[in-house]
């Protein structure tokens, strides 16, 4: 039997794309890259931050993160989305997924995230993240330059993620036809203390949007 590893890398035909206008903003161009002691803020004044959602495959981690995007930019607000899929299948292309190779690509994604958010932007990270230690290793990061940064941990139990996933990945797995899928066979390990929890089996995706909009503009980061 083949492993797939993690399979949330895959997208087949038929998955529904994000909306246009979450599409746009790939050819942002940074200024002051080169001091990481001093995080700038954005056009509008607001400072950047790393805002990391982690969470079962299907449990609605990008759902949020671009319905959320797509407000922000709406209103002017620097915002980027670093989907879990996308920097796999580019920032991550030859990483297997074995713990060591899971946790490099949760530390190329962060780099890139504090990057960004130390320059001004928002960065919404929807990444899987499975490892507490990993995650830490991202916060530490954030804390060393001054960046914001927060975690929000995207819950549903895995048998409501299994109904919702339109990619079949959770069929897959009880056919026997992959292995590692996070949270079934492969571990994953809830955040003890993270900055907020969205249970989305009992929030809509407005009322969870809603929600982390809140905590970003009580924590200064975005207008109310």
């Amino acid at each position: 039997m083949r492993s797939h590893g993690n399979p949330t890398t895959r997208s087949p035909a038929g998955v529904r794309s994000r909306p246009a206008s979450c599409r746009h903003g790939a050819g942002l161009v940074l200024a002051g890259v080169n001091d990481p002691s001093r995080p700038v803020a954005s056009r509008e004044g607001l400072p950047g931050a790393t805002v990391w959602l982690t969470g079962l495959p299907s449990a609605g981690k990008s759902t949020i993160a671009w319905a959320l995007a797509a407000q922000l930019r709406a209103e002017a607000r620097r915002t980027e989305v670093l989907d879990g899929d996308e920097m796999r299948g580019l920032l991550s292309a030859g990483l297997g997924f074995s713990r060591a190779d899971r946790d490099t690509n949760v530390q190329r994604v962060g780099l890139v995230a504090e990057l960004l958010a130390r320059n001004g932007v928002l960065t919404l990270v929807p990444v899987i993240a499975p490892y507490e230690q990993a995650r830490e290793a991202v916060r530490r990061r954030h804390e060393k330059s001054g960046t914001a940064y927060l975690e929000v941990h995207v819950a549903a139990p895995v048998e409501v993620c299994a109904r919702r996933d339109v990619k079949g990945l959770y069929a897959r797995q009880r056919e026997g036809l992959l292995t590692g899928l996070t949270g079934v066979d492969d571990p994953y390990e809830e955040p003890e203390r993270p900055d907020l929890r969205l249970d989305t089996d009992r929030q809509s995706e407005a009322e969870s949007v809603r929600a982390l909009r809140a905590l970003l503009t009580d924590r200064g980061l975005c207008a109310p």
